[in-house]
């Protein structure tokens, strides 16, 4: 039998599914164990299953691992993943760490690692892809990459030298915002505050939009002033919002006077409104054009792929200015409705004047009850003069309504289990 081999990063991310074919859940992380004389050998898989728990599989209860997919016996112990000792996860702690040839010619970084299957079925580390110092001094060089077995290197790291973060980040660059946020948050506290200092602002301002508030409060406060100025800065205005409302009134200011100018002031007018309002939910930044404007306008701003999805499924006209506070709401173009006029239609002939917009003082359950009653994604918010100050969405209205632990969703130990599982035999941890 050939051996066969997988390199971890690449595994990350990949579905796991039972031998019918149904899926259970996605690989995270491998887990290892150290050993005297020979390569770690793996124990395990870090998956997760839906709820965004994370569960132990055990490596024997895999029957095929490949790039793309993993399969199983279909039987998952559904408690929480809790790491002992001894156990080392190869995501979280042997990426990015640095060794030592033994030969004496120098060191490198651990950049991918590769697990394979031997004649006995058992999976142990094989190859190690390593990156070694640059020899140029140009910024945008890197040094040259390697293949290492692990009897060719040796782990020495310096007492309170910190691991580079680097390569786990580039593992991490596919995630989802959600996915990425989970990911995170399942770290250790040190590798978790690590790794947000190497992500940029933008990603990390994604991930901690999916965060729940106290764990977004705490990785700003750990980032330092002007840092978490910039995370906000780039984060959604009622999102930046939410979590500078945790926050005592001092700390509030000081922050909002650190970031920029206009995203200050968009987040101080969407903290004038209480938090189960519709204007303490939605969004200040909806898109607002002229009724002179072309159906073809519209659909070249709607396509921008950094734009929600809930924002793009609508465009709200009025009169100038054309910036939250608007001028005097005129109505709503639904982007399906654009799609039936021509390019060079006017949006003032084709507003859907049958969408009432929801006052900022509307609470939560009324906007709830009118995007579920007309079959919404998003609605426009005017204030009392009937301008436009925002939209709120019907994500902005789930995130609010759901349990503050919906994110994490563990439940009890003896809650059903999230995944088909033959509860007849779940395998014990070993």
């Amino acid at each position: 039998m050939s051996t066969q081999r997988v390199f971890v990063a690449r595994l990350a991310g990949c579905a796991v599914f039972d031998p019918a074919g149904d899926r259970l859940g996605k690989v995270r992380d491998v887990v290892v164990i150290y050993r005297k004389d020979d390569p770690p050998r793996v124990v395990g898989l870090v998956v997760e299953i839906p709820g965004r728990r994370h569960v132990f599989l055990s490596i024997g209860r895999v029957t095929s691992i490949a790039t793309g997919q993993v399969i199983t016996t279909g039987l998952i112990n559904v408690r929480r993943f809790q790491q002992r000792g001894g156990e080392v996860r190869v995501m979280v702690e042997l990426l990015g760490r640095k060794v030592y040839f033994t030969d004496g010619s120098g060191e490198a970084v651990i950049e991918d690692v590769a697990i394979e299957r031997n004649r006995l079925g058992e999976w142990d580390i094989g190859q190690l892809f390593l990156r070694k110092p640059k020899t140029s001094a140009s910024p945008f060089a890197k040094g040259p990459t390697t293949f290492a077995n692990w009897s060719d290197v040796l782990e020495q790291q310096t007492p309170g030298e910190a691991q580079s973060a680097e390569q786990l980040v580039a593992t991490f660059s596919e995630l989802k915002a959600a996915d990425l946020a989970n990911t995170l948050l399942d770290l250790p506290e040190d590798r978790l505050l690590e790794v947000a200092e190497e992500l940029p602002d933008d990603r990390l301002a994604d991930a901690l939009e999916e965060m729940p508030e106290d764990d977004q409060v705490h990785i700003l406060e750990a980032l330092g002033d002007e840092r978490a100025a910039d995370i906000l800065d780039a984060m959604e205005p009622d999102d930046a919002a939410d979590v500078l409302a945790q926050l005592p009134e001092e700390r509030l200011e000081e922050l909002l006077d650190l970031m920029e100018p206009e995203e200050a002031e968009d987040v101080r007018a969407l903290l004038k409104y209480g938090p189960d309002t519709a204007g303490g939910l939605m969004t200040s930044e909806p898109i607002v054009l002229s009724a002179d404007a072309t159906v073809a306008e519209a659909l070249a701003l709607i396509r921008r792929h950094e734009l929600h999805p809930a924002l793009a499924a609508a465009v709200f006209i009025t009169l100038p200015p054309y910036e939250t506070p608007t001028g005097r709401l005129l109505g709503t173009v639904h982007f399906q409705r654009m799609l039936r006029y021509p390019p060079h239609e006017r949006l003032g002939a084709i507003i859907d004047d049958t969408v009432d917009p929801v006052p900022a003082t509307a609470s939560a359950a009324e906007v709830a009850r009118l995007l579920a009653s007309y079959n919404l994604v998003s609605l426009p918010v005017v204030d009392q003069a009937h301008r436009l100050v925002g939209a709120v969405s019907v994500d902005d209205v789930l995130d609010h309504l759901l349990p503050e632990d919906w994110r994490s969703h563990d439940g009890d130990d003896d809650s059903p289990a999230p995944v088909p599982t033959n509860t007849a035999s779940i395998p014990r941890r070993r």
